[in-house]
């Protein structure tokens, strides 16, 4: 069963969006600063036309006029004033966000790269994609453009309101009170949303999973005839996105009519009460329609607002998944230990995956340097997941594999990489030049070793390519077939140089002609290294130094080809079984000497 990757919880959201606020505060001050100073521009357009208001109802006649051009004239001014204000407000805003935007796809990438890789192959490709891209995507807009109009609408509301209050305490209160239903629909929503937001996330993260494997395994799928069971998972998959998606939409629903019908509630409110107040002349005309107004003017930023807090829900399901790699329980420091030679000891190992129980049971082998050992059994006997701990790529959960007295898995990735390195069947051509992808394994080699690399893996295909190293590999650019993929990952092999290598069927996946040139060429290049050969063709062991025999997750014999022949044992049924009766290499391509 896969892996889940968590979720962060409310808190440490909270304390990684401050966190980013504080990586770059004089930034997020003068975004607040502009804001403030451009919503206190906008305040004086309401107030100046109720002083025109008033000019004209209490002073009619040419002298009115004067006053209403200058007014109107300081109206124009501030509105100029605002819009500049604004302008400069928005664009320090998104420089904030966009620099805010980039750290936390570099964090994403490097906690992604940082994972353990044990962790990295159990969780589902579809989740981990999803919060790479949607999800850090969603966070990066939100940061950008939610975070400036937020702030931009907080400050026009907390100013407008303020303003209706200077301007008669009674015609605040009254506005204040309209408002009471924006705020009960806006607290039942936010107490639904997260979780509702979350499940949408979860529920698109399993439909991507679905499509990938389903794409992934095509060939698979066609050729057994799944196509209607992986209709069905996909339909499933699907309908439960779809379910989630009207849940988020129903909250809405809901707290739009709610939003609308406050809009209009505040001003009736204040009309209602400016009019019983100016007929016994308590207020002028002119404050009642500049608190109108004011309120009216409410409608824009409440309207932006609310459509970001809503937009910050799913983006805060958002950041809490992006966050939750942070979670993963880490590998631990690198010991700062350097092995004592490249002698491998494996000491009474038990490993299981996940909670599920124990598929190697109180293993021991040790591995001289410069032996050859081929580790054969049938199929699910361990061999492959004791090579996975040999290279460090898994912990064993007791028990001890150290190279040179020092636990692999505790190495750091340098360290490892001189020591041990695993090649299986599985490979991977990067989006990059050739050069690029050889540099990975030896980032300080020179061309001339490069090319000495895939000589040794009888790459001959590299000196046709249009550009030489430097032409592009991957999707969009030159393919690479299987064959020579796989020569690829062994020439970043022959580049690490490492003094001990686990071979998982390594050249599993080359014709029969370019496996035997690949395992002649890798065969001097290797002379004189540890080479743990994890074998389904018993040619290998009969070449090899010593044979280990598992099966159920237990080395039950370990000798020589002759040896175990000769003693008739379970590795004796397996070479008759493979070979017949004849002790004898075979001279099929089958059979070529492997490494």
């Amino acid at each position: 069963m896969a892996d889940v990757l968590p979720v962060a919880d409310r808190a440490r959201v909270r304390r990684a969006a401050l966190g980013e606020l504080r990586a770059d505060r004089r930034a997020f001050i003068g975004v607040l600063v502009l804001n403030a100073l451009a919503a206190a521009a906008g305040l004086a357009g309401p107030r100046l036309l109720g002083a025109i208001v008033d000019t004209v109802k209490d002073a009619p006649g040419r002298a009115a006029l004067a006053s209403v051009d200058r007014l109107a004239l300081a109206i124009a001014a501030c509105t100029v004033l605002q819009i500049l204000l604004s302008r400069q407000a928005l664009r320090a805003g998104a420089r904030f966000g966009e620099r805010t935007a980039a750290r936390i796809r570099e964090r994403f990438l490097d906690r992604t790269l940082a994972l353990p890789a044990a962790t990295v192959e159990r969780v589902p490709t579809g989740d981990l994609a999803a919060r790479g891209t949607t999800d850090v995507t969603a966070v990066a807009v939100t940061l950008r453009d939610a975070v400036p109009e937020v702030l931009v609408s907080c400050v026009q509301v907390l100013f407008v309101v303020g303003a209706v209050v200077l301007l008669d305490p009674l015609l605040g209160l009254c506005g204040s009170a309209g408002m009471a239903v924006m705020g009960v629909a806006l607290r039942w929503y936010l107490r639904r949303a997260r979780a509702a937001y979350l499940a949408e996330g979860g529920a698109n993260s399993a439909l991507a999973e679905e499509l990938s494997a389903t794409a992934a395994g095509a060939r698979t799928v066609e050729a057994l005839g799944l196509q209607a069971r992986r209709v069905a998972k996909a339909e499933t998959a699907i309908e439960e996105a779809r379910r989630t998606r009207l849940r988020t939409l129903r909250l809405r629903t809901v707290l739009f009519p709610a939003v609308d019908v406050s809009y209009t509630l505040p001003v009736v409110c204040v009309l209602l009460a400016g009019g019983a107040l100016h007929q016994r002349g308590a207020v002028s005309l002119g404050t009642v329609i500049a608190s109108a107004i004011y309120l009216r003017q409410l409608a824009g930023p409440l309207d932006n607002l609310l459509l970001w807090v809503e937009h910050l829900q799913g983006s805060a399901a958002s950041y809490a998944r992006v966050e939750g790699l942070a979670m993963v329980p880490a590998a631990g420091p690198p010991t700062t230990a350097v092995p004592a030679g490249g002698r491998i000891e494996v000491t009474d190992v038990r490993y299981a995956y996940g909670h599920g129980g124990d598929v190697l049971h109180g293993v021991d082998l040790d591995v001289r340097p410069g032996e050859r050992l081929a580790v054969v059994g049938p199929s699910g006997a361990g061999k492959s997941t004791l090579g996975r701990l040999l290279a460090g790529v898994d912990r064993p959960r007791s028990g001890a594999v150290t190279v040179g007295g020092v636990p692999v898995a505790d190495l750091a990735p340098d360290e490892l990489r001189r020591q041990v390195v695993l090649v299986t069947q599985e490979h991977h051509v990067f989006h990059g030049t050739l050069r690029d992808n050889l540099l990975i394994a030896a980032p300080a080699a020179a061309d001339t070793e490069l090319r000495a690399a895939l000589a040794a893996v009888d790459a001959a295909w590299a000196d046709d390519l249009p550009d030489g190293l430097d032409t592009a590999l991957g999707a969009g650019a030159h393919s690479l077939g299987g064959a020579q993929a796989q020569q690829l990952a062994l020439a970043r092999v022959v580049l690490a140089d490492p003094h001990t290598l686990v071979l998982d069927e390594a050249t599993a996946l080359l014709d029969p002609t370019t496996a035997r040139s690949t395992e002649r060429a890798l065969a001097g290049v290797l002379r004189g290294r540890t080479v743990i050969a994890i074998a389904h063709r018993l040619q290998t062991a009969h070449d090899a130094d010593r044979v280990a025999v598992m099966d159920r997750g237990v080395v039950t014999e370990l000798g020589t080809h002759h040896d175990l022949v000769a003693a008739g044992g379970a590795y004796a049924a397996l070479w008759r079984s493979w070979h017949g009766t004849a002790d004898a290499p075979r001279t099929s391509a089958q059979g070529a000497r492997p490494v």
